[in-house]
């Protein structure tokens, strides 16, 4: 990931994605944590910008530091509407975090309601069909 790339998903700035792209940066590329864009987006909020990447095929399922995915960042983070498209697009909502105390055997939405965000761990166990699979 180019430090221009990195900046352009951390303050959401679809037009430098775009360029990348078109300077042959992959939609997937990784930040030095491991992060993808998606990731990124997902974590500092950029509804608008985590809609472009999945519509640009972007791995909805990537896990980097404790095994947290673009749905776990957001769901921890409050990013309701972010959950909500990324579990759309199919997002793995079974995925489990790991190592640090806290995140260790946890899913998103056992994250979400851990940080108060009992609205998305709902959502969560509702499309899971499962309240008790959290």
């Amino acid at each position: 990931m180019t430090p221009e790339w990195e900046h352009s998903a951390r303050s959401g700035d679809i037009d430098g994605l775009e360029r990348g792209l078109g300077a042959g940066l992959s939609v997937d590329a990784l930040d030095r944590y491991g992060q993808t864009t998606l990731m990124l987006a997902a974590l500092h909020g950029h509804g608008p910008m985590v809609e472009w990447l999945v519509g640009h095929g972007a791995d909805l399922d990537h896990t980097a530091k404790y095994r947290l995915s673009a749905l776990m960042l957001a769901a921890l983070n409050g990013h309701r509407d972010i959950v909500a498209v990324l579990v759309a697009a199919g997002a793995d909502q079974t995925l489990r975090g790991s190592g640090a105390p806290g995140f260790a055997g946890k899913t998103a939405s056992d994250l979400a309601v851990d940080q108060g965000h009992d609205e998305i761990g709902e959502l969560l166990w509702s499309d899971a069909g499962d309240p008790q699979a959290g």
